[in-house]
């Protein structure tokens, strides 16, 4: 069992992600966009924000890509139908991207934090954009779920887990503004900005923290465990111990904005 898994349970996820596209809509708010642009939504996820994005495109295209074949397809269930040929979706690693010179804009949330190199994926990105494109994006920013990765840990290190995780490693990069802005310029980019937003997402109750946690934020550390009591028992403890936390069932989001240009 790999601590990087691809593939994502898409259906959990489209139903719980009403944070991500909150979020998403205000990044996609600061997209510029005449509507005859292609773009490149990187990350797609199941298509939520994509729909957003090609309302805002009457005259132009859309490349959705994901690196989870689960996210892809639901992605081109809820977009083939509704926008026909201005929209195609295809299963892509951010680091290997399948075009060259194509895209107008680069738009991305909640996903460049899960691509570990990202002097690889900027440069990648910079050759996706024709001259003058743009990047704007969103993803997990350093400080990002502190706090609630802290929790998980505590669970992590009970005799009953701790051997699945002997060898774990972060599958993420959280990185700083100004360790952004060097790695965009770096890659060749222009006008190159980021910044940090703190987006603290509370929940009422045990389930809705469960029901939202183990699609979106445990992903990684079930893939360690087995189907069955285990993971269960490692969910239930992650629960038990953020309900006695102040403030109780909270996640310490910090979203990393950035954007920049290619000349």
């Amino acid at each position: 069992m790999s601590s990087h898994p691809r593939e994502w349970d898409a259906a959990a996820y489209h139903a719980v992600s009403a944070p991500q596209v909150g979020w998403g809509l205000r990044v996609l708010a600061r997209l510029p966009l005449a509507g005859d642009e292609r773009v490149i939504d990187a990350g797609c996820g199941t298509g939520r924000l994509t729909a957003h994005l090609l309302e805002r495109l009457p005259r132009g295209r859309v490349l959705g890509l994901d690196r989870s074949l689960n996210m892809a397809r639901l992605a081109h269930e809820h977009l083939a139908a509704r926008f026909g040929g201005r929209v195609r979706v295809a299963c892509a690693d951010l680091l290997a991207l399948p075009v060259v010179g194509w895209a107008d804009r680069v738009f991305s949330t909640a996903t460049f934090h899960w691509v570990t190199d990202h002097e690889c994926l900027f440069r990648g990105i910079f050759g996706a954009l024709r001259p003058g494109g743009r990047l704007v994006a969103q993803c997990g920013g350093v400080g990002n779920l502190d706090r609630t990765h802290e929790i998980i840990r505590r669970v992590m290190a009970r005799p009953r887990f701790a051997p699945a995780f002997s060898t774990w490693t972060d599958p993420w990069e959280f990185a700083t503004p100004d360790t952004t802005v060097a790695r965009l310029r770096a890659a060749g980019f222009v006008e190159a900005e980021a910044s940090l937003e703190e987006a603290p997402t509370p929940f009422a109750t045990a389930r809705a923290f469960t029901d939202f946690v183990v699609p979106v934020v445990l992903r990684p550390f079930l893939a360690r465990l087995p189907n069955g009591p285990v993971r269960q028992s490692f969910i239930e403890g992650v629960a038990e111990e953020a309900g006695r936390s102040t403030p109780p069932y909270h996640l310490d989001y910090v979203r990393l904005n950035l954007q920049a240009r290619r000349p």
